[in-house]
């Protein structure tokens, strides 16, 4: 593949892990609105690498899981925008409560989001995911797990869900209730599976 491309599919991988971590601020709460144009700027270059077709087939691959990714992303993020806008729960849903109710109960709220189908690439987004639950259990006044422990669970539940038949599988960082939540969620429907620290 020329170099143009090959920073084309760079700055492409980029934008998408940006893309992601702004959603999960719009979702939880810490951005007032979805990240609308970072979105068509990323559907921009999709449509066009898709035109470019690499003649190289490890190159193809990388493409079609770059654009499968977003794809699967797009779905999912529409779908939380349709939940909230209709009022019901969804894939980034979590209680919203009155300020008397806020006054008697602990809020409910996302602290992170992230979604992955392929570990051993990913590893900044599973530091991430590990600082978002350590953050969250500091708050919470509970120990912090070591992080080659809570690589292996994420490990684990996603060769559990792949091996079911989905590539993609969300997790999600959450205080319910008073306590820490730690949920994952396989993005091809299949039912989620719970882990609460």
């Amino acid at each position: 593949m020329p170099p143009e491309a090959d920073r084309a599919l760079l700055a492409l991988e980029a934008d998408l892990r940006q893309l992601e971590a702004d959603y999960n601020a719009f979702f939880s709460g810490r951005a007032a609105r979805p990240p609308a144009e970072l979105r068509h700027s990323v559907e921009s270059a999709v449509k066009h690498l898709d035109r470019q077709r690499p003649a190289a087939a490890v190159d193809r691959f990388r493409f079609g899981t770059l654009q499968s990714r977003f794809s699967v992303l797009c779905d999912l993020w529409d779908r939380g925008l349709r939940a909230r806008e209709e009022g019901r729960p969804g894939p980034f849903s979590h209680l919203r409560q009155s300020p008397t109710e806020d006054a008697r109960r602990p809020v409910d709220r996302i602290l992170h989001v992230a979604t992955f189908s392929h570990l051993a690439s990913e590893q900044d987004k599973l530091r991430d995911l590990y600082h978002a639950v350590v953050d969250g259990r500091r708050e919470l006044g509970a120990s912090q797990p070591p992080f080659h422990r809570f690589a292996e669970l994420v490990k684990n539940q996603m060769a559990e869900m792949q091996q079911s038949g989905t590539n993609d599988v969300a997790f999600r960082v959450a205080i319910t209730d008073g306590r820490l939540a730690f949920t994952a969620r396989g993005l091809a429907g299949l039912p989620a599976a719970r882990d609460e620290e």
